[in-house]
C-alpha cells in the first residue's frame, strides 16, 4: 500500500505539470521578451543578430541553470514527503532544520578562521597606503600580502564564505518553495495548519499580518543576536563599518513587513524556520560552554584590552595539577610559574590586589623570574605606585641587558620592561631617565615576531611623545612615520607633530589613549 501511494503521488504530480506547462502563468517573462525582439516592429539590424543572440543564449543558460537547481531541491522535497507521509508544513520545517544543520561544520570553521584574522589584523599594515610613506596602491597591498602570509593570517576571503554560502541556499530553497506554491503543488492548498491552512495563497484575511510580523520580528531579533555573538572581535578600522551595516538590517526589517504580504505562505513559513534556526544557532554557539567546545572561546579579557602586555607575556593562565579541581590551593605549594598562571586570572578579572601577592611570593621563590618582575611592575604602575613599579622593571631590564638576549622571548620582555620603566619614570617626573629606557627600545632593530612588533611599535610612540615635549619636533616625527606605516590611527598625532602643535598628548596620555596596548 505504501508503495501504491508513493506511486500515484508521482502521476499526479506528472498530471499537474503537464496541465500547467499549457497554463499562461507559465510564460516568461524572457520568452515575451525574444517574441517582441522578432517581431517586425522591433526587428534589429543584422549587424547586431549576433550579439542578441549570444546575450540570448547566455540568458537562457542561466535560465536553464537555476531551473534544474529548482527541480532538485523540489524532487528531494517531494521524496522527502513521499517516504514520511507528514504534512507538507512539517515537510517544509523540519527540511530546513535538517538542511541548516548541515551547514553548521561550515560555520565553524569560519568562525576559526575569522577569529585567527581578528588576532593578526592589528598587527598588519593598512590596506591603503599611509601619507608620506612613498608607496604606490599596489606595493602597499603587496606588502600587505606579504606581512599576512608572514604571519599566517588566514585569507580575507574566509568572512564572507559562510554568508555566501548560506545566502545562495536560502534563495534556492525559498525559490523552489515559492514556484511549488504558485504551481499549486500537490497536497500545498491542504498541506498548512492553524492560520496558514493554505500554502499556496499570499496573506489574507484577520490572520493576515500574523506572518509578515513574524517574519519582521525575526529578522529583527537575528540582527541584534548576530552582532553580539559576532565571533571577529571589534577592530577600530571595522567598527563604523560594521555599525552602518547593522543600521541598514534594521531599517531592511519594515522592508521586510512588507514584503511577506506579496509571498505564499509556503515561502514564508520556510523563511520563519529559517530565521528561527538562526537566532537559536547564534545563542547556542555564544554559550561559553559551547563556544569552548567547539573552540571558538578566546581569551575575551585579552582581547578587551587589545593585547595588554601584562596579559600577553604570559602563557596559558591554567594551573597544571589536574588534580587541583574543586579544591582550595595553598600560593605555596604553586611553583612561581604557577602563581603567575593564577595571578594572570585574577588580573583579567581586574583584581589586582589578589594578583600581586601572588607576584611577590613567585620573586620570594624564585628571585630572577624576571618575567615575575616585569608583570609585577605592570601590575603596580596600574595601582599608581611609580616608583615600586619602575624598581621592578628597570631591574628585569638590566638583567635582560646583561646576558644580551637574541631569543623572541627574552627580547619581547625586554622591550615591555624598557617601555613601563619608561612610563614609570615619566610619570614621577623623572623625564630624562624615561626617555634613556625608551630610548633604548628605539635603538633596536625592529623585531619580526607580530607579538614583539607590535610591543616595539607603542615603545615608538611613548618615545616620540617624550621627545617632541623635550623639542625634539623633527625627531619625534622621524619614529612616528614609522609606527603610522603600520597603524594608520596615529596619522593625527603625527600630523600635529609635523605642523608644530604644541597640544600634542604627553607621553602618559598618550600610552593610555593611543597605544594598542592600553592598561586596565
Amino acid at each position: 500500500m505504501a508503495y501504491r501511494r508513493v506511486l500515484l503521488s508521482h502521476l499526479s504530480r506528472s498530471r499537474h505539470s503537464c496541465s500547467s506547462s499549457l497554463s499562461p502563468h507559465h510564460v516568461s517573462a524572457p520568452s515575451i521578451a525574444l517574441g517582441l525582439f522578432q517581431s517586425r516592429l522591433f526587428s534589429s539590424p543584422t549587424d547586431l543578430g549576433s550579439g542578441l543572440d549570444l546575450g540570448q543564449e547566455m540568458i537562457g543558460a542561466t535560465a536553464a541553470s537555476h531551473d534544474l537547481l529548482t527541480r532538485h531541491v523540489i524532487s528531494l522535497l517531494d521524496s522527502y514527503h513521499d517516504l514520511t507521509g507528514l504534512p507538507w508544513w512539517v515537510v517544509i520545517a523540519t527540511s530546513t532544520v535538517a538542511f541548516r544543520t548541515a551547514l553548521l561544520p561550515i560555520l565553524i570553521l569560519q568562525r576559526k578562521q575569522t577569529k585567527a584574522i581578528s588576532h593578526f589584523l592589528p598587527k598588519l599594515p593598512p590596506f591603503w597606503p599611509p601619507k608620506g610613506s612613498g608607496r604606490s596602491v599596489v606595493e602597499q597591498l603587496m606588502l600587505f600580502r606579504t606581512q599576512r602570509k608572514a604571519l599566517g593570517c588566514p585569507s580575507f576571503f574566509w568572512i564572507p564564505a559562510y554568508f555566501s554560502i548560506q545566502i545562495s541556499c536560502f534563495f534556492l530553497w525559498i525559490t523552489s518553495i515559492r514556484r511549488m506554491s504558485l504551481d499549486h503543488h500537490p497536497g500545498f492548498d491542504t498541506g498548512g495548519a492553524l492560520w496558514f491552512q493554505n500554502l499556496t495563497e499570499i496573506p489574507n484575511g484577520l490572520y493576515g499580518p500574523l506572518f509578515p510580523f513574524l517574519i519582521a520580528g525575526l529578522h529583527y531579533t537575528n540582527t541584534q543576536t548576530a552582532f553580539s555573538a559576532s565571533s571577529v572581535h571589534k577592530v577600530d578600522k571595522f567598527v563604523q563599518l560594521a555599525k552602518t551595516y547593522k543600521i541598514f538590517l534594521n531599517f531592511l526589517t519594515f522592508a521586510l513587513y512588507f514584503l511577506a504580504f506579496q509571498m505564499p505562505q509556503g515561502s514564508l513559513l520556510y523563511w520563519s524556520t529559517n530565521l528561527s534556526f538562526s537566532i537559536a544557532q547564534q545563542s547556542i554557539i555564544k554559550h561559553p560552554v559551547v563556544s569552548a567546545k567547539l573552540g571558538l572561546q578566546g581569551d575575551d579579557t585579552v582581547q578587551k584590552e587589545a593585547g595588554n602586555p601584562i596579559l600577553t607575556n604570559i602563557e596559558e593562565a591554567k594551573l597544571t595539577d589536574p588534580s587541583s579541581k574543586g579544591r582550595m590551593i595553598s600560593g605555596h605549594d604553586l611553583t612561581p610559574k604557577e602563581l603567575v598562571a593564577l595571578s594572570a586570572k585574577y588580573l583579567s578579572g581586574g583584581q589586582k590586589e589578589n594578583s600581586i601577592p601572588l607576584l611577590r611570593l613567585a620573586l620570594e621563590k624564585d628571585p630572577e623570574y624576571l618575567q615575575a618582575m616585569v608583570i609585577l611592575g605592570q601590575a603596580l604602575y596600574q595601582k599608581e605606585q611609580f616608583a615600586e613599579a619602575a624598581k621592578y622593571l628597570e631591574r628585569a631590564a638590566s638583567k635582560l641587558i646583561d646576558v644580551c638576549p637574541t631569543e623572541v622571548e627574552e627580547v619581547d620582555l625586554l622591550i615591555v620592561a624598557s617601555q613601563w620603566a619608561g612610563v614609570s619614570n615619566i610619570r614621577q617626573g623623572k623625564t630624562s631617565e624615561g626617555i634613556t629606557h625608551l630610548e633604548r627600545v628605539a635603538n633596536m632593530e625592529e623585531p619580526d615576531d607580530p607579538k614583539s612588533k607590535a610591543h616595539y611599535l607603542d615603545a615608538l610612540v611613548l618615545y616620540s611623545s617624550a621627545i617632541f615635549n623635550e623639542g625634539r619636533r623633527e625627531e619625534a616625527a622621524k619614529y612616528l612615520r614609522r609606527v603610522v606605516a603600520y597603524d594608520p590611527s596615529f596619522q593625527e598625532l603625527l600630523k600635529e607633530c609635523e605642523e608644530e602643535d604644541d597640544s600634542i598628548p604627553s607621553a602618559d596620555s598618550t600610552s593610555t589613549s593611543n597605544s594598542t596596548h592600553k592598561p586596565s
